[in-house]
């Protein structure tokens, strides 16, 4: 068939508009047709994988066999346009918009504070409303399940949950509001002192929920299911063709004509792959309308399933049947629905197909490992062969993604057989994050007993993550069969499973010592799981064990406490109340403008990249013939093509735009290919061949580089005392080492940008994601070789940033202008997540060496630092951290005899950058371990390690800096109080005696930290105020909005000095045009700085309309504005701030490198899974000094998003590079950041009250970096559980546990009898998977 034929027009409903088309390409998805084709640009690009939930939209569609109508949530850069024929598809616009009116879902996430940089908002948002048109009143479990699959990396979540919470049930009580006394608990509401206590949001002022308002599904859609025939839907593509079958038999023709087309319904792993992989099929074959696939049918033995069920609904179906079936049948049913619910996410499970589940053939499959052990059956058809069943078991799955099918046989259904009396099954798994993660090891179990007896009849085990396909445990299930079920028998097993289960030490995805341990731990699991069952059933009594309880997971209850106004102050003065961000709507609706959200122009081209595929290597070729000969194919732009300066100049050293002779990493941007669509530009990169020879002894480790001296220059030191001599004069010595893995920013929004030439004289208009405007308005300048004058750059907000987009978008819109400019187009480029992860490097992995000299009574005396961080391959602002650490390296503890030095070490992996805090936390980190290690050795409480250090009254720094530490110790002090730490430290005391394979750990963790640069140029703000005829008023300044707040708070300082509503203040973009030569928009100083020059051009404008207001006293701000024309008053002021002259004299380590210290201090508390490295922060209480919060809402949010930041960064975020400087990790699916699941189950933020700060505008204190350090506190709360651990096996004393502190390293930090009896690798006698970097 030919596109265009009556079988080929697709119609469906978009947000209650009737779609039809006739040509559609096979590989457009719903994600790119909603954002280019429609301009519906509220559903976000964030992976382009479905792991972010970013793209989340509502799926509607009619189902005639029941007459009912079905909703799901799905993520629009999967699903295929051409398998929407029928659906009804909503999206954010399509339930609300501020121009008409807003959906409640909208207007909780917005008014609870939960939306922030806003790019993830529209996804949640459509999450919770698909759940709510299927569920009006859902349990907080349903609203935790249902954004397992969105990610958010600005709010910590909390914020979130507080807001959808409010459609529970159970929310209808003091809870909501975050009243711990809350009256389920038995406690009455409503004491006088609650009454006047402040809340972030007043839930009685929510619109409610009314299904009755909500779009209908299209009466179009329900005839045209219910009386359109059946026929085949055909749609031929550039390089692709899609046919949609309308029956089993026209399917298995099609498959013996095709054998190698795959089949497509979820396209959750064809998708990726064409994307992602470069996987090409001339032919998909989409099974969606054979009726066959989707059937349920019950036997006496067991359950039929038709292959095309999506899991969501096999699970439902599942729950439901097992419900009615006796307990004793339902084994294989009740762990198949347990692993149902957390394979993926729920936009994946809702349209991922069982049969592509199970011929996927992942090895570490969810349910695979389930069904072999279950004895499941499949029933395969082809044309030619006619119909046969197949076991699942270790002879189906032939190899990686492989299994027995003949290539034109398709599964039609799946047979689970009901369980018998006596027999038992079971699932495990482990994976990275506790929710929407790929399992590092699953495992399905089943034991079939003698009627009333121990005696093991049958038995069957399954491990996934072994080997390239799921394995068959046999030769340990054959110790176990016939042989009483006890631990002899087990201890048995161990050792046949531990030579059966054997994995070389470089098996590919790593952690091998890891994953044998975890085949231990999942039997031990499964043997204690069937004793404690045999002993309910009376068929043993021996004395029981521990039951293996799952980790804590319900969500309580938290607090936010915050300083209320002083009384007096104006209702009309919106300075220190918790004013909602004020994009939060319009970003909660889609309404919100991003960079990529721009409409397209006429002629508008798009920009990809090419980069290198070598870590070290000179290029000896570079041809681009192949790629501009594909359509659409404009032009390939190289380092020749640059009209100005090629390179970027920072701190003395040289880095190329575009690589021209030689490559320094993998990822190293070579050229660009410029096209007319985002897709022929992708194909075109992929065309361009580059041949390489490589170079000699490339560097990645720090090792490395400290055995080669390969460093970027200076080098910092710091001393104070005699460190050299302190030590002979301790007690104890003491040396140790830690080392943290990089991070990811993982902004939600990836680097963006749009140049378009304008005007006749070599103008631009640049529309760049970027904290630093300036800066790219430069090096677009000296790139271009024209003056900054011509260039105009222009940022409405960021999807984040968090220090990603300081100095890396400057080089990426400098090649985007060159394109433009050699083309005379606009050009756009978007980077994909994958290649943003690549390019543009991330926190430093650090190397931390200590020597510390201290008394049996815990005072430290003497410290030697060593700092090094793995800069990559060029120096970027790598100096200034290593500065910035040895200037933390004190943290609150008054050490007389201090040394610290500082290493960037040159290697060849891309060059990190700036990230939120700068280096400090990874200072924090190593300071804060060697206190932990002087506690350890002495055998006290590290607490008091701590307290007995603690800087006291009046005190200096290392570098001569005079500050007050009086809120120090009031924070750490309430921190105690708050946390009941001292009742929580015996309870988990307690709670560790009675458990031995669970254990629970508590620590506090404080923080000082430095505010504003340490260069003083870089403290200015700058801001332009006009106010207009009728009272309005338009405020620009320098700083960038991205979801931190700052155009929130310029608008409520505005608001205070100008004495008018925040109504009448307006605050457009931020652009060189309107505020030029400005500074960063980092450093936790970019509200402070910039408000501050708001609050001066306020100034001179109310001064200059004092005359008015005395010669009208009975007029109105609008009628002043309106006379200040006519009496010839400017109302325009430019507000300049000079900010804090911070310096540093490295050479007499000695200066005020920081205007102020915000303090801090966290107390959390963890359980953990000694048998798996699995763990849960069940409670964290910050108190933070952040001077009087000129916005709560903001400022909480800012702290908890820090906080969860900084717990992925110590806890679960983890880099991985092969062995020749490849970036394993470039995606959600492969790195993990903090989700719903990770959220503390008790989050409790304290504002320390009556703090002062004379150095900020309105005694305020900048914050958004210095809490994330406190995720620390996770960190050390997980290592004093595993030292409890580790006591059980008679280990005590110091010990090792880098971060990120994920399961591997805390199962095996555990040592527990299982993990010791897998053997270890000696490194250097093989080639690791992954470098240690």
């Amino acid at each position: 068939m030919s596109a265009g034929m009556p079988g080929n027009t697709l119609c469906f409903f978009i947000n209650g508009k009737k779609v039809t088309e006739h040509h559609v390409d096979p590989e457009t998805m719903l994600l790119s047709y909603l954002r280019e084709r429609l301009a519906l640009t509220g559903t976000k690009y964030g992976c382009g994988g479905g792991g972010c939930g970013a793209c989340t939209v509502m799926v509607s569609r009619y189902r005639p066999e029941t007459k009912s109508i079905f909703h799901h949530s799905a993520n629009a850069c999967l699903l295929p346009l051409c398998q929407l024929h029928g659906a009804a598809i909503t999206t954010v616009e399509g339930i609300g918009s501020t121009k008409t009116r807003i959906h409640p879902v909208q207007e909780r996430i917005a008014k609870a504070h939960g939306s922030q940089c806003g790019f993830c908002t529209p996804g949640m948002v459509m999450s919770i409303y698909t759940l709510l048109r299927n569920k009006p009143q859902p349990s907080m479990d349903d609203i935790t399940q249902a954004l397992a699959g969105n990610l958010c990396r600005c709010t910590g979540y909390r914020p979130i949950l507080d807001g959808f919470k409010t459609f529970c049930e159970e929310s209808r009580c003091c809870q909501t509001n975050g009243d711990a006394n809350c009256c389920l608990n038995g406690v009455k509401n409503g004491t006088e002192t609650d009454a006047v206590k402040p809340q972030l949001f007043n839930k009685d002022e929510f619109l409610p929920l009314d299904p009755t308002q909500e779009l209908i599904f299209p009466p179009e859609l329900i005839l045209m299911a219910e009386s359109e025939p059946a026929r085949t839907l055909s749609f031929v593509g550039e390089g692709t063709s899609w046919v949609c079958p309308s029956s089993l038999e026209e399917l298995l023709g099609l498959k013996a004509r095709n054998p190698d087309a795959p089949l497509v319904i979820g396209n959750t792993n064809v998708g990726p792959n064409m994307k992602f992989k470069g996987v090409r099929h001339p032919l998909i074959i989409s099974p969606t309308r054979v009726t066959e696939l989707f059937q349920f049918s019950q036997t006496p033995n067991g359950v039929w399933v038709g292959a095309g069920c999506s899991l969501s609904e096999l699970r439902s179906d599942l729950e439901k049947l097992y419900l009615q079936l006796p307990e004793e049948k339902t084994e294989v049913l009740r762990v198949l629905c347990q692993q149902l619910g957390i394979v993926g996410s729920q936009q994946i499970r809702n349209v991922a197909s069982l049969g592509g589940h199970i011929m996927s053939a992942f090895p570490n499959s969810d349910l695979n490992t389930v069904l072999a052990a279950g004895n499941c059956l499949l029933s395969v058809v082809s044309e030619a062969g006619g119909r046969r069943e197949i076991p699942i078991n270790q002879d189906f799955f032939v190899g990686l993604g492989k299994t027995a099918l003949k290539p034109e046989e398709i599964i039609l259904s799946l047979f689970i057989p009901f369980s018998r009396k006596g027999e038992f099954v079971r699932a495990f798994r482990q994976a990275p994050r506790k929710e929407s993660a790929f399992p590092t090891l699953t495992a399905g179990m089943r034991v079939f007993f003698c009627e009333g007896s121990r005696l093991v009849q049958d038995v069957s085990v399954y491990y996934g993550g072994i080997g390239p396909t799921i394995v068959s445990a046999g030769r340990t299930c054959g110790v176990i069969v016939n042989r009483r079920w006890d631990e002899e028998t087990l201890n048995r097993a161990y050792d046949v499973l531990l030579e059966e289960a054997d994995l070389p030490p470089s098996a590919p995805g790593g952690k091998v010592e890891f994953r044998r341990s975890l085949t231990l731990s999942f039997l031990f699991k499964f043997h204690l799981e069937v004793m404690h069952k045999l002993r309910e059933m009376n068929v043993i009594q021996d004395e029981p064990q521990e039951e293996l309880q799952p980790l804590p997971k319900n969500i309580q209850p938290s607090l936010q406490e915050f300083e209320a106004v002083p009384k007096g102050q104006s209702q009309q003065d919106p300075v220190g109340r918790p004013i909602m961000h004020r994009s939060a709507l319009s970003q909660a609706t889609g309404e919100a403008v991003y960079c990529d959200d721009l409409p397209h122009t006429q002629g508008e081209l798009f920009m990809s990249l090419v980069t290198s595929s070598r870590a070290y290597a000179k290029i000896t070729g570079l041809d681009v013939s192949a790629a501009m000969q594909l359509p659409g194919v404009v032009d390939v732009i190289t380092a020749k093509d640059i009209p100005g300066k090629k390179v970027r100049t920072l701190m003395g050293y040289d880095e190329e735009l575009l690589a021209e002779d030689k490559v320094l990493c993998i990822g190293q941007m070579i050229c660009a290919v410029v096209a007319d669509s985002r897709s022929h530009a992708k194909r075109g990169a992929a065309a361009v061949k580059i041949s390489y020879e490589d170079l000699p002894d490339p560097i990645f480790t720090m090792e490395e580089a400290i055995e080669k001296s390969s460093y970027f220059e200076p080098r910092r030191v710091i001393e104070q005392g005699d460190v050299s001599s302190a030590f002979a004069s301790v007690d104890r010595v003491y040396e140790g080492e830690i080392r943290l893995g990089g991070q990811e920013h993982f902004y939600m929004e990836t680097q963006s940008m749009l140049v378009v030439p304008v005007g006749e004289e070599k103008e631009f208009n640049v529309y760049v994601s970027s904290q630093w405007l300036s800066y790219t308005q430069a090096a677009v300048a000296e790139t271009l070789g024209i003056p900054s004058n011509r260039i105009n750059c222009i940022v409405k907000r960021l999807g984040g940033g968090f220090g990603g987009k300081v100095t890396k978008p400057a080089i990426l819109a400098s090649i985007t202008a060159v394109a433009a400019w050699k083309t005379n187009r606009p050009v756009r480029c978007i980077l994909e997540r994958g290649d943003d992860m690549l390019i543009t490097g991330g926190r430093h992995p650090t190397l931390g060496k200590y020597k510390v000299g201290f008394m049996n009574d815990g005072r430290i005396v003497a410290v030697d630092f060593q700092f090094f961080i793995n800069a990559g391959c060029t120096v970027d602002e790598s100096v200034v951290v290593i500065e910035k650490m040895v200037l933390h390296m004190d943290n609150i503890y008054n050490i007389p005899n201090l040394r610290g030095r500082g290493s960037a070490c040159k290697t060849n992996l891309p060059s990190n950058t700036s990230f939120r805090g700068f280096g400090v936390p990874q200072c924090l980190l190593i300071v804060e371990n060697m206190l932990t290690d002087v506690a350890a050795v002495l055998g006290h409480p590290a607490h008091q390690v701590r307290e007995i250090n603690m800087y006291k009254g009046p005190s200096v720094t290392h570098y001569k800096l005079t500050f007050s530490a009086e809120n120090l110790h009031r924070c750490w002090d309430e921190c105690k109080l708050r946390c009941e730490y001292e009742t929580r430290r015996r309870a988990v005391e307690e709670f560790n005696q009675q458990h031995r394979w669970r254990k629970r750990g508590i620590a506090i963790i404080p923080v000082k930290y430095g505010m504003a640069f340490a260069e003083g140029f870089c403290n200015e703000g700058k801001a332009l105020v006009h106010i207009y005829k009728d009272g309005s008023v338009l405020v620009s300044h320098a700083g960038t909005e991205m979801g931190q707040g700052i155009h929130t708070k310029i608008q409520q300082v505005a608001s205070r000095e100008l004495q008018v509503p925040s109504s009448k203040i307006y605050i457009s973009e931020t652009s060189t045009s309107s505020v030029a030569n400005t500074c960063p928009t980092a450093a936790s100083f970019g509200s402070e700085a910039n408000g501050m020059a708001v609050k001066i051009a306020c100034e001179i404008l109310y001064k200059k309309m004092e005359p008015l207001r005395k010669k009208y006293p009975k007029g109105s701000w609008e009628s002043w504005a309106n006379a200040a024309f006519y009496e010839k008053i400017s109302l325009s002021a430019m507000g300049h701030y000079r900010g804090p002259d911070t310096h540093m004299d490295w050479e007499k380590m000695e200066g005020m490198p920081y205007s102020y210290f915000t303090f801090g201090a966290c107390c959390s508390e963890v359980e953990l899974d000694c048998l798996t490295g699995d763990s849960r922060t069940v409670r964290t209480d910050l108190v933070g000094d952040i001077g009087r919060s000129m916005n709560p809402s903001v400022d909480i949010g800012q702290i908890e998003g820090a906080f969860m930041q900084g717990m992925g960064l110590y806890t679960l975020e983890e880099l991985k590079f092969s062995p020749s400087g490849l970036l394993y990790t470039r995606g959600p699916s492969q790195y993990k950041i903090p989700a719903v699941c990770d959220v503390p189950l008790q989050f409790n933020i304290y504002q320390l009250q009556d703090s002062d700060n004379p150095h900020a505008i309105y005694s305020s204190k900048g914050l958004g970096e210095p809490f994330l350090s406190l995720g620390s506190s996770v960190f050390f709360a997980i290592k004093d559980a595993v030292a409890a651990a580790r006591s059980e096996s008679g280990l005590v004393g110091p010990f090792v546990l880098n971060s990120p502190a994920t399961p591997d390293k805390i199962c095996l930090a555990c040592s527990c009898p299982l993990t010791q009896k897998v053997p270890t690798a000696q490194p250097g006698s093989f080639k690791p998977w992954a470098l240690n970097i």
